[in-house]
């Protein structure tokens, strides 16, 4: 059987063994701008950004991403991607391949970026439950989701935290690390699908963006503001250099 053929669509499911066991404790204040180059895993070949900017629970995602698998069975390929976290904040290396099949699985990341908290569809609910709903992911090699929901307080948390990252799964069979029977082998979090379908192909913390305040009174361009002390001071300077000039002229009157 082909790789391609093991790629099978299926309604929406439910991860449990991803969602977080526990949140953490609430945070205050995790308003701001976070973003994340994407770096590839499992032979990926693609490339992808992301920007999250929150105020408040409110959530503004940006996220594109190009050069991933195209195609299964004659259709676009689903790509189902999430906000992990509660965990060590990184992605993992292809050391943390577990059982040797050339294959980073979901799992064998999971020490690394977390839980899901956050799944990034395309519309609708973005709750863990929609892990993999393949009918809200991503479609294609490249695609653009650009939206504004209400983000729970776990994923806020692992922002705040410093531990939120985000992973876009779906390996190119064709660009693929490991076998072909490894990808044709049951998900680690699926029995409906491969583990090439649900491998990590894209990952990337999420890293606040430092905001450089400016100066009050705008931009510093090395030229004091002139206040309307400092005008008095300039003008007492120069009514004291005239006085300064017109006794010098005197004297040499006297002198000559």
């Amino acid at each position: 059987m082909s790789r391609k053929m093991r790629l099978l669509a299926v309604p929406t499911l439910t991860v449990a063994a991803l969602a977080m066991s526990g949140a953490p404790a609430t945070a205050d204040g995790a308003d701001g701008t976070y973003s994340s180059t994407l770096g590839q895993l499992n032979g990926t070949t693609g490339t992808g950004s992301i920007t999250v900017r929150l105020t408040g629970n409110e959530a503004t995602v940006s996220l594109d991403v190009s050069g991933l698998g195209e195609t299964f069975v004659e259709g676009p390929y689903p790509h189902v991607q999430h906000i992990h976290g509660g965990a060590q904040g990184t992605c993992p290396t292809a050391a943390a391949d577990q059982n040797g099949d050339g294959f980073v699985s979901t799992t064998d990341g999971s020490p690394f970026y977390g839980g899901i908290l956050t799944t990034l569809t395309t519309s609708g609910p973005t709750g863990p439950e929609e892990a993999l709903n393949l009918a809200l992911a991503g479609q294609g090699g490249a695609y653009t989701i650009e939206r504004t929901f209400e983000m729970n307080q776990e994923t806020q948390d692992a922002l705040k935290a410093g531990t939120a990252v985000v992973v876009v799964h779906g390996v190119d069979p064709m660009t693929a690390t490991g076998d072909e029977g490894g990808f044709n082998s049951i998900s680690d979090i699926s029995p409906d699908l491969s583990v090439g379908a649900t491998s990590p192909a894209l990952c990337g913390p999420l890293v606040a963006q430092q905001v450089v305040a400016m100066p009050r009174g705008g931009a510093d361009t090395g030229v004091a503001a002139a206040s309307a002390d400092n005008l008095g001071v300039v003008a007492l300077g120069g009514v004291l250099v005239l006085a300064a000039v017109g006794g010098t002229s005197v004297v040499r009157r006297r002198n000559s």
